[in-house]
């Protein structure tokens, strides 16, 4: 199955009873912005997930694990399951950014161990080209029982990853943009430039010009470099566009990437890691 339904099949799919849909809209220069749109605006039934709020812990002071450290997945199991978003469900998250922050509820919803999840793609703008309503009247869902069962494989921890820096058969893809990769600007962590021998792959280059992503051959077109890595981990500035690349990869038909969830701002949140800069980490260390 998909990662991705299109708007038209989801607007044959608004009647079942069993469908959950999720509004990750967010915006991370001004937080309340997301949940001032869906107040403003969402698909009908939707309930809304906060990013800082609800898809991840609170942040620590020094910075390790990152600006979005994964929530704690019993936690966060609950919050669903209070929302009314239940094991038995069929999830459908969307976002207005290309999926930039739908990817985090299907990525956290695939490691609590639930792969009934989908992106809707082209987000909110596509749904409204499909001639999709939008509603402002808040969903009223019954609880459901929501349960945790978190895949400890599908996520990988800075130590872990920097004992894998040598390893050939280990391929690493940062999903962030060329200049943040290069180390020409870091706005938002404390150094700038890249785990080494990183892949440059920005998450934005596996959308189409409409922001719908690319057909499964034109993904593993991009991916290709992949096709013979025993395993590939994936990450951007603080976990969440990173999951964007493992959902392109899985499309691609080359497998589930590990996500590393604390990506860059865990790793320059720490003083003894090397950091790569420039082009010269776009090459396999192989």
């Amino acid at each position: 199955m998909s990662n991705l339904i299109d708007a038209a099949a989801l607007r044959e799919r608004m009647d079942d009873p069993n469908l959950r849909i999720v509004d990750a809209r967010f915006v991370l220069t001004d937080p309340p912005a997301g949940r001032a749109a869906y107040a403003g605006g969402h698909l009908p039934g939707a309930v809304y997930l906060h990013l800082d709020e609800d898809l991840s812990s609170p942040v620590r002071p020094d910075g390790i694990h990152g600006r979005h450290p994964l929530p704690d997945p019993e936690t966060f199991a609950a919050w669903l399951g209070a929302l009314g978003i239940g094991d038995e469900h069929d999830v459908v998250a969307y976002d207005d950014a290309g999926g930039a922050f739908a990817v985090r509820v299907w990525w956290l919803l695939r490691w609590l161990g639930r792969p009934n999840v989908r992106v809707l793609d082209g987000g909110l703008q596509a749904w409204l080209e499909a001639g999709g309503d939008v509603t402002t009247d808040v969903p009223d869902h019954p609880p459901a029982r929501s349960t945790a069962h978190p895949i400890d494989a599908m996520v990988i921890d800075a130590e872990a990853l920097r004992d894998r820096l040598e390893d050939p058969e280990t391929w690493i893809v940062d999903a962030r943009a060329g200049e943040r990769f290069r180390g020409e600007t870091e706005p938002l962590d404390r150094k700038a430039g890249h785990v080494p021998g990183a892949l440059n792959r920005p998450f934005t280059e596996n959308l189409d010009d409409e922001g719908r992503f690319l057909s499964p051959a034109a993904l593993r077109a991009r991916f290709e470099e992949l096709a013979e890595a025993r395993e590939i981990v994936c990450y951007c500035g603080s976990g969440v566009t990173g999951a964007h690349d493992v959902l392109a990869i899985e499309e691609a038909g080359l497998g589930l990437p590990t996500l590393y969830a604390g990506s860059w701002s865990d790793w320059s949140s720490r003083p003894d890691y090397p950091v790569a800069t420039g082009d010269e980490g776009d090459e396999h260390v192989a």
